[in-house]
């Protein structure tokens, strides 16, 4: 299945599902009507397609302080990354 955002001569945007490409074409200009003004003169508007971006990884936080607070010698590690 293939989603085309489409335009009517007379302006009109809508969206319709396709089985494909070609069952896009057979349609146009014989079945397939704008549904606001019933126009058969559709054709397809421009689109971006949608590309799945792979996530990129988290960034590497440092160590949380532990129960006792940031005692511990050199500090707190959040305030060192925040400061530097």
């Amino acid at each position: 299945m293939i989603k085309y955002a489409l335009n009517c001569s007379c302006g009109h945007e809508f969206e319709e599902w396709f089985d494909n490409m070609a069952d896009y074409d057979a349609k146009k200009g014989t079945s397939l009507t704008c549904p606001s003004c019933g126009g058969l003169s559709v054709s397809k508007a421009i689109m971006a397609p949608r590309v799945g971006k792979s996530q990129a990884a988290a960034p590497a936080l440092p160590p949380a302080c532990g129960p006792g607070g940031c005692g511990g010698a050199g500090g707190c590690p959040m305030m060192s990354q925040m400061m530097g």
